[in-house]
C-alpha cells in the first residue's frame, strides 16, 4: 500500500469526551473508519487542555461527567476557541441551555455511531 503524506495531513483530528470509556472506544473505532484522526478523554478538565494544546477540528463533549461537566468544558472553550462542538445527552432539556452557551449542535443518547459521523461531516461543511 502506498503511502499518501497529502491523505495523513488532511486527515480531521476529532476529540471525543464522554465519562464511559466503551463509548470513546466505539467512536474511536467507527471515526477511524471513516478517515479522522482521534483523541478520547474521560476527562472535562484534560478535555480543555486537548482543545487548547492539540486544536482539533470538532470536539463531540458528554455534558453529564462527573469531574467537570460538559457545561463548564463548553464555558470555558468558548473563551479562547470556537472549535465546533457536538454536544450529547440522555437528558434533552438540557441542550438548548448547551446551545445558548455556544454549543454547534447535539445528538441524544441513545445513538448509532453512523448518527455520529454523520453529524461530524454536516457540522464540519457548515450545515445545520
Amino acid at each position: 500500500m502506498a503511502y499518501d503524506k497529502h491523505l495523513v495531513e488532511t486527515k480531521k483530528r476529532v476529540l471525543v469526551v464522554d465519562d464511559e470509556p466503551g463509548i470513546g472506544n466505539v467512536l474511536r473505532i467507527k471515526l477511524r473508519l471513516h478517515g479522522y484522526e482521534v483523541i478520547t478523554t474521560t476527562s472535562g478538565a484534560e478535555a480543555i487542555e486537548i482543545i487548547r494544546k492539540q486544536e482539533p477540528d470538532i470536539v463531540l463533549l458528554d455534558i453529564l461527567m462527573p469531574d467537570v461537566t460538559g457545561m463548564d468544558v463548553l464555558e470555558q472553550v468558548r473563551t479562547f476557541s470556537q472549535v465546533p462542538i457536538v454536544v450529547f445527552t440522555a437528558k434533552p432539556d438540557i441542550v438548548q441551555f448547551a446551545m445558548k452557551l455556544g454549543a454547534n449542535d447535539s445528538l441524544a443518547k441513545p445513538f448509532y455511531p453512523d448518527q455520529v459521523v454523520a453529524k461530524i461531516e454536516a457540522v464540519l461543511r457548515g450545515e445545520d
